[in-house]
């Protein structure tokens, strides 16, 4: 059997230049977050299948990477569902894997416990463009903080750590309630049981269009003055403070005492504070898919691209899952795959790249010259320069584009003998 040379269908090799940008990005992303005072944490690619399959993950659940038993526990004959031949998974994302960490490892580590998690997940979606089955996901996580200072800080040093990848494009976050969705929901009349299904609805908004929601919902079976009072109550509302407390006046009675406050005191400090080129509005249509937010949501969309670049929210009850105490949570995550794209399509290249050397000797020098060459390079690194030594190939000029192309600008060329 012949070995195969590319990847896994999904899955791909990153090349030299390229992986110069993602390395660029990720430490541009590490240092602000670090700055704002959250910790490195790490946890295993894989999980316990349990955890994984605990209706925590949406429809991720059905695109798990699943691992099957070893030895004498995979015992094929007895299985009867697929389940019965695995004991873990791939994660999928970062956020249950932090749950089950902080779990695990809450009594050693401060309240509230601020993490910043960069790590690979694995999701069996189809190809396509900007979308893999193996990506890096870059996540920033308060962990027992119930108070909106911890959406405060997220949203301030997401916003931030964007602005330092990509100067000059100006950002929209979007800012929802999930609880405000409910209400508004019962409010119009639909069944409370059938919330979530009409969040599923609600969340294609951008896709389809009012009409297609109205639409949709009305194939569903929901009475069209349910659906048309709904909508209507979210086109009304101004993007601003003021439509957030202007529908919880309208939800009186209806919305969790507080919430609309709590949103329009996020809204004013972030305006406030917030030192970057960023628009903060209310999107009373904002739902995003995951079902374990039970609080705040947020996405994060950047001029020139379509889609979002980030987005998060908070997540009370997931790590009660795993103690049976509920615990204050809150996430956001940066698009990291998306952003590398955006500055891959724009040739972006990474400042600072033009003082890298590259330093070729010709092939055939005697030895005596060529350790002269490495000891003059050992010395040009301890200065902090960055100096690659290689022997010249016959073609030189390819091999200096190919160099290029992974920002070596400056090049040396040595020769047996000094050229006249």
């Amino acid at each position: 059997m012949s070995l195969k040379k590319k990847p896994v269908t999904g899955m791909r090799d990153i090349l030299p230049a390229e992986m110069q940008i993602r390395d660029y990005i990720l430490n541009q992303i590490k240092d602000t977050y670090r700055s704002f005072g959250f910790s490195s944490i790490e946890t295993p690619c894989v999980e316990h299948i349990e955890n994984l399959l605990s209706k925590q993950g949406g429809d991720n659940e059905k695109l798990i990477f699943k691992i099957m038993k070893r030895g004498e526990k995979l015992n094929l004959e007895a299985a009867e569902t697929e389940n019965d031949l695995s004991d873990s998974g791939l994660r999928y994302d970062l956020t249950l894997p932090l749950s089950r960490y902080f779990a695990n490892n809450a009594a050693n580590l401060p309240s509230p416990f601020k993490a910043l998690q960069v790590g690979n997940v694995w999701r069996a979606d189809r190809p396509q463009k900007g979308r893999y089955r193996q990506f890096v996901q870059c996540d920033i996580d308060i962990l027992g903080d119930a108070t909106n200072q911890a959406e405060i800080e997220l949203i301030l040093a997401t916003t931030t750590a964007l602005s330092r990848i990509c100067p000059g494009r100006s950002f929209t976050v979007r800012i929802n309630d999930r609880r405000i969705l409910r209400a508004m929901a019962v409010y119009s009349g639909f069944p409370e049981e059938d919330v979530e299904k009409v969040f599923i609805t609600v969340d294609k908004m951008d896709k389809i269009g009012v009409d297609g929601v109205k639409a949709e919902l009305l194939d569903n079976g929901y009475g069209e003055g349910a659906v048309d009072k709904c909508l209507d109550l979210m086109e009304k509302a101004s993007d601003d403070v003021s439509g957030v407390r202007t529908m919880g006046e309208l939800l009186n009675g209806v919305l969790e005492e507080g919430a609309a406050e709590n949103l329009a005191q996020i809204m004013e400090t972030v305006n406030r504070v917030s030192d970057v080129d960023c628009r903060l509005v209310f999107d009373p249509t904002l739902v995003r898919g995951m079902g374990y937010y039970t609080g705040t949501i947020f996405e994060v969309s950047m001029e020139g691209f379509d889609g979002s670049v980030a987005g998060g929210g908070r997540y009370d009850r997931m790590i009660g899952k795993f103690t049976g105490i509920d615990t204050p949570a809150c996430g956001f995550s940066i698009g990291f795959e998306r952003i590398v794209l955006i500055l891959l399509d724009t040739g972006f290249t990474v400042p600072g790249g033009n003082g890298k050397e590259a330093w070729l000797f010709e092939k055939g020098m005697d030895n005596e010259r060529i350790c002269s060459i490495m000891k003059e390079a050992m010395e040009a690194r301890t200065q902090g320069r960055t100096v690659l030594v290689a022997q010249m190939n016959k073609n030189k000029k390819f091999q200096k584009e190919q160099l290029g192309k992974e920002g070596y600008q400056e090049f040396r060329e040595f020769y047996k003998e000094e050229l006249k």
